[in-house]
């Protein structure tokens, strides 16, 4: 299988299942982080700081699943963007 198709499959599926709505998830995230760090970010900043994460991880070792992890992310980007679409069309 795919990194592409495993990292949708994870991200539509069982993580989905686990921890919810993707769209109120990243915001609460964005704003656990914004009370931490004093600066304000959002929910595309927790897909890309994450995707970060997972880079650096993968510096020092070639494992599939930081790699899945990064499609993930992103996927997670490409799912936010159409919320956002669909809301503002809905506006």
């Amino acid at each position: 299988m795919s990194l592409t198709h495993q990292a949708q499959h994870l991200v539509n599926g069982e993580r989905a299942e686990a921890y919810g709505d993707i769209n109120e998830s990243f915001t609460r995230i964005a704003g656990l982080w914004s009370s931490y760090t004093g600066i304000q970010l959002d929910k595309y900043d927790v897909a890309k700081m994450m995707v970060l994460l997972k880079i650096s991880r993968a510096k020092n070792s070639n494992h599939r699943d930081s790699f899945i992890d990064v499609v993930g992310y992103i996927e997670c980007i490409d799912q936010l963007l159409k919320i956002d679409e669909r809301n503002n069309n809905e506006n």
